[in-house]
């Protein structure tokens, strides 16, 4: 009960990740054939590269673990509820704009050029995973919010290493969305236009109006 009580900020997440997963099968389920194609110039630019599946991959253990880390290992509460109102924006909007206006893209190959372990693992992606609701990228946005709150931190201010490590890996995220066809272009500007909105408004925004209240509270005193 102990366990329970101290840690009952965490079941945010579970309720939500729930409703989420839900919702996200009904589209995938219903929205296989009449749905708006996502292009731009730039996708017929961008090579496909199986050795990002990688680093695609590591997306989920990566949200999963920073997830956990602001549930059990970081001490300010406050950072976790920003991180997860920020998650769970994203992730709502995501939804209802895949259920207002289906979408999907044509860029993945037909035939691979070669035959190895990574190509084996992007086709298992391919079959389970289909081309639709793609817009905007969940795996640019959820990853970009998860950076927002590594760097934020204030446990995590001296640790360097960890925001560079972070960086690195959510930047060959967002590139891999690309070079293995999974998103278009269109797709990650707009997750990552979306991920800027939401720094503006869990992060910026609340900073800015808890500077504008101290000096205020001082001279009360």
């Amino acid at each position: 009960m102990n366990f329970i009580k101290k840690y009952k900020h965490g079941f945010i997440i579970i309720i939500y990740g729930i409703f989420y997963m839900a919702g996200f099968r009904y589209l995938e389920n219903h929205i296989q054939h009449n749905y708006h194609i996502v292009h731009a110039v730039l996708d017929d630019y961008i090579p496909f590269c199986e050795y990002f599946i990688i680093p695609y991959l590591l997306w989920f253990p990566f949200l999963f673990s920073t997830v956990v880390y602001f549930i059990f290992f970081n001490p300010d509460k406050q950072e976790y509820y920003q991180y997860i109102k920020n998650l769970c924006m994203g992730m709502t909007v995501f939804l209802a704009v895949s259920y207002l206006y289906p979408n999907g893209h044509q860029l993945r190959p037909e035939v691979f050029a070669r035959d190895n372990f990574c190509v084996d693992l992007v086709k298992i992606l391919y079959s389970t995973d289909t081309c639709t609701n793609i817009l905007p990228s969940i795996h640019v946005f959820n990853s970009l919010a998860a950076y927002m709150a590594v760097s934020q931190c204030q446990a995590l201010r001296k640790h360097t290493w960890v925001k560079a490590g972070t960086l690195f890996l959510v930047i060959t995220i967002i590139l891999s969305t690309m070079l293995l066809k999974q998103h278009s272009v269109v797709d990650v500007i707009l997750g990552s236009a979306m991920a800027g909105m939401g720094y503006l408004f869990f992060y910026q925004y609340p900073a800015r109006k808890y500077a504008r209240q101290v000096p205020a509270r001082f001279s009360y005193k």
